[in-house]
């Protein structure tokens, strides 16, 4: 019920238009690299889909980021606009399930954007490349791995967007965040903790055991997360 109350809401806002063009945006950058720039991939050793990580990827993920950040600050603006946050307690639902409900919108419209994107490094890989046999089990895993990583941002800017009544507050620290996280060295496994330097990591199919590090974290993260936004809401209850 949440969620689909959540559908209807964000028809008023350009929260949809924001991620289709994003995602749009996002895909169309290894396709316009590569038609520039293709002399400097096709010799590579690498299996295609590691190629095009490599050279595109940190541009991709840094529009994700900033779509998530944005997205999640539009949803909650709906929120305290006119009070009707306010409005809302007087109702029969709980705050958390306001939090679920754009939690779940936000996390299919981020696996929509990365469906795109996928498309468009699966059209790279056709169009410039040799396919192998294991092609979309690759593919698969690629952006399932992204996917995950993706999990703790979002959570914790519906977080960062739901204590600040003031959009451009929360806009204003996941921008920061976002390009605090672009400084971060990738390969220090503790700072690349950061929920929004997590998404910048690639997939590495040679180090299984990275990896699994990396899903362990995120199930710590997405726990924690949980539990602080439960905290806050009875928090703010008792100062309200």
């Amino acid at each position: 019920m949440s969620v689909s109350l959540e559908c209807k809401k964000v028809k008023r806002t350009g929260f949809l238009p924001a991620f289709l063009g994003g995602g749009i945006l996002a895909a169309a950058f290894p396709v316009v690299n590569m038609v520039v720039r293709s002399e400097q991939y096709l010799n590579l050793p690498d299996t295609p889909i590691q190629i095009l990580f490599g050279a595109n990827w940190q541009i991709m993920a840094m529009l994700n980021v900033l779509l998530v950040v944005a997205g999640t600050c539009l949803l909650y603006h709906t929120e305290y606009a006119d009070n009707a946050m306010q409005k809302m307690k007087a109702l029969p639902i709980r705050e958390s399930s306001i939090f679920l409900g754009k939690t779940v919108l936000t996390i299919f419209m981020s696996l929509f954007v990365l469906v795109i994107e996928a498309g468009a490094v699966a059209f790279c890989s056709y169009h410039w490349f040799e396919i192998g046999n294991g092609f979309l089990g690759e593919l698969c895993k690629y952006f399932g791995y992204s996917f995950l990583l993706m999990l703790p941002c979002i959570i914790l800017s519906l977080l960062i967007s739901e204590a600040c009544k003031n959009m451009w507050i929360s806009l204003g620290i996941g921008v920061v965040c976002m390009f605090t996280a672009t400084m971060l060295p990738t390969n220090d496994f503790v700072l690349s903790l950061f929920p929004f330097a997590m998404p910048f990591q690639v997939f590495a199919g040679s180090d299984v055991t990275q990896a699994m590090h990396y899903i362990y974290a995120i199930i710590s993260e997405l726990v924690v997360l949980c539990l602080a936004q439960l905290s806050f809401v009875k928090i703010r209850r008792a100062f309200e």
